[in-house]
């Protein structure tokens, strides 16, 4: 399989493990040594500047919600939008950034971010069979769709990933945005 890296990976309806029902991840890592990714539409009750009061060492103002990227623990990570504190591109002007200095100043001074606490993570050929098992589908991240903070985020990309796929093999003409009201 390709690289999936900077794709957004949406849980199909019939993922019930709860760490990632109707999750949409960014996957920011993507080879034969496995996958790492953050789900995207998943904020706790806490904001980042609460957070940044028991980790930081500068106050910082900002209002954001801090995200549970998933389940597996592991250093704070940020995606945004400013090159300048990037330490890879994501897709087409998104960042990732993980280096403490690179946070700081993000949370200070950035406009559009998410800020994660965890991350999903996958060992070689896990993400692949789990993908070949239909337990998600793969999608292009687009910018908009990384920092939309819709509460409807999950169910838009998952019409988007099937458009063309199941009206072309069932012939069904419509899919309402709630399979059970049907």
């Amino acid at each position: 399989m390709e690289s999936l890296e900077s794709q957004l990976l949406i849980a199909s309806p019939q993922l019930l493990d709860p760490n990632f029902v109707h999750t949409v991840i960014l996957l920011v890592e993507h080879n034969d040594m496995g996958a790492l990714g953050l789900v995207i539409n998943r904020p706790t009750g806490k904001t980042v500047q609460e957070l940044w009061r028991q980790v930081g060492e500068l106050p910082c103002e900002s209002q954001q919600p801090v995200h549970l990227g998933g389940p597996v623990s592991g250093p704070l990570m940020a995606i945004h939008i400013a090159a300048s504190l990037a330490e890879m591109e994501l897709a087409a002007g998104v960042f990732f950034a993980a280096k403490k200095q690179n946070l700081d100043e993000l949370v200070r001074h950035g406009e559009r971010f998410k800020l994660f606490i965890g991350h999903a993570g996958w060992g070689p050929g896990q993400l692949e069979a789990e993908i070949e098992e239909g337990a998600w589908r793969a999608i292009p991240a687009r910018l908009e769709d990384i920092f939309d903070a819709d509460d409807d985020l999950w169910q838009r990309l998952m019409q988007r990933a099937m458009a063309g796929v199941l009206p072309e093999m069932l012939g069904i003409k419509h899919i309402p945005p709630d399979p059970s009201l049907n």
